[in-house]
């Protein structure tokens, strides 16, 4: 993993050396959470809902409680994605990216009430590591199935961007009844609005090189 200095406060930092950093996996893991995730709607992501859908041990899968939960069923999510992502015929990266995304969120279509009430959880003040972990693997995974090999300064800008463009889409959809035209312009715009900003700041860097008149 690579390090992402300044997305933790110091004294967060000061216990983290690697982000978003590993998490455990295993498919004891992953079929207690397809298990739980139609229950979480009504009971929300809780210890108590974890062992009604997997069995009276299964919350001890996740010692980390709701956060923890909620962080594997992104991380799921993330190799589902990426586990499909053969499907997709596009081979250029922009456009791929775009793809994934969709990808993504029409593989969560019967999960939204969970992803909502993950966001939920996930927005509270102690679980702030526990979100931008989230969204850092996310954003990593879809900028590496795409086929991003860059390894300058733009591997982190490039994550910071889409993270952002991820974030505001996922709440679009989350609210989206038209299944799915809507979210899909929604996300079209604003990777459209990523695109002129790059424009305009290459544009910048190469006035900035032309020689001045004397």
């Amino acid at each position: 993993m690579r390090q992402l200095p300044g997305l933790v406060d110091g004294a967060s930092r000061a216990a983290v050396t690697e982000f978003p950093g590993p998490i455990e996996r295993s498919d004891d893991r992953d079929a207690a959470l397809l298990l739980v995730v139609p229950l979480v709607g009504v009971h929300g992501w809780t210890a108590a809902a974890m062992r009604l859908a997997a069995g009276p041990d299964a919350d001890l899968l996740f010692p980390g409680g709701a956060a923890e939960m909620v962080e594997a069923h992104a991380d799921y999510g993330d190799r589902r994605m990426e586990a499909a992502a053969g499907e997709i015929e596009e081979t250029r990266t922009s456009r791929r990216v775009r793809e994934l995304i969709l990808l993504r969120l029409r593989q969560s279509e019967d999960e939204r009430d969970a992803i909502r009430r993950g966001l939920a959880v996930l927005s509270l003040p102690g679980n702030r590591l526990a979100s931008l972990r989230a969204i850092a693997r996310t954003v990593d995974t879809i900028w590496h199935v795409a086929g991003d090999v860059s390894v300058d300064q733009s591997w982190y800008s490039k994550r910071a961007i889409l993270a952002a463009v991820y974030s505001t889409t996922l709440l679009f959809w989350l609210r989206d009844a038209s299944g799915g035209p809507a979210t899909e312009e929604f996300l079209d715009r604003r990777l459209q609005g990523v695109a002129r900003i790059g424009k305009l700041k290459r544009t910048l860097s190469l006035d900035r090189l032309r020689p001045q008149a004397v």
